[in-house]
């Protein structure tokens, strides 16, 4: 599971290093150090800027909220569970398969959090939960797969700006060894060569688009513990990246419940 994540570019540096070719976002997008769930996030896809059919579609960067709300559903608050899409049913389950074949975007990250729980106990008896701050070893941005819907609010009137809500979710496989030993879920990234492929929007087959994912490769990814003031939702800025001291790990862990 992917359930946090940090995204501290600026607009200006994701629309260069994402070649982007309209920038569409509607809403203050600040540095956030705490990604949580419903929160607006920024994300790449491949669509016409207007939504018409007969305009070619172009790279853009948009806001989406993140929890995914399917076409279908009756209330928005689905979209509160649809945070993440495994790789292994993504293609068959109902509330991701349709944005699957039409709708993937990517989601720019400097890294995401995982909470591995050690072998202390809490007061209340559950495992202390210690966060991992992992991220590419080379500064670089991850290109966390995605899926993004538009979902249509029938309470409100067709001029309103809330009346569409953009939603989205994170693709997850399998953890690797060195990584798995944290949690044994990760998001899926897309490199750079394969965007174009699968920011389009065209058909393709199931096996085509999974083939154009892949977990990290070996050592890419680095981890690192962090301060569990990322445990809540509200604390936010630079310092919860900064690496934990080992001897703190355990003793800081211990003063909280954890999250994750």
């Amino acid at each position: 599971m992917c359930g946090r994540y940090a995204a501290s570019r600026h607009i200006d540096q994701l629309a260069e290093e994402f070649e982007i070719r309209h920038v569409d976002v509607r809403e203050t997008l600040e540095p956030d150090y705490n990604v949580a769930p419903t929160k607006p996030v920024p994300a790449v896809l491949t669509r016409s800027p207007r939504g018409r059919r007969d305009d070619p579609p172009v790279r853009q960067l948009v806001a989406l909220r993140w929890g995914l709300v399917p076409s279908w559903a009756k209330e928005a608050a689905i979209g509160n569970k649809l945070i993440n899409a495994r790789m292994e049913t993504v293609a068959d389950k109902p509330a991701f398969r349709k944005a699957f074949a039409r709708r993937r975007c990517l989601l720019p990250a400097d890294g995401y959090y995982e909470w591995y729980a050690t072998e202390q106990k809490t007061a209340r008896g559950r495992p202390v939960k210690q966060p991992y701050f992992i991220h590419p070893r080379d500064g670089s941005q991850l290109a966390m797969a995605g899926l993004y819907e538009v979902w249509r609010d029938k309470a409100r009137q067709d001029d309103d700006p809330e009346a569409l809500r953009w939603t989205c979710a994170v693709i997850t496989t399998s953890a690797p060894d060195d990584l798995g030993r944290i949690h044994d879920r990760m998001p899926l990234l897309v490199e750079p060569d394969r965007w174009n492929d699968w920011l389009d929007p065209a058909p393709r087959t199931t096996a085509e688009l999974l083939g154009l994912l892949v977990p990290a490769a070996p050592g890419r990814l680095e981890a690192y513990p962090v301060t569990t003031e990322v445990n809540k939702v509200d604390n936010n800025g630079p310092q919860l990246l900064n690496p934990l001291p080992l001897e703190q790990e355990t003793a800081q862990a211990m003063l909280t419940e954890g999250a994750g």
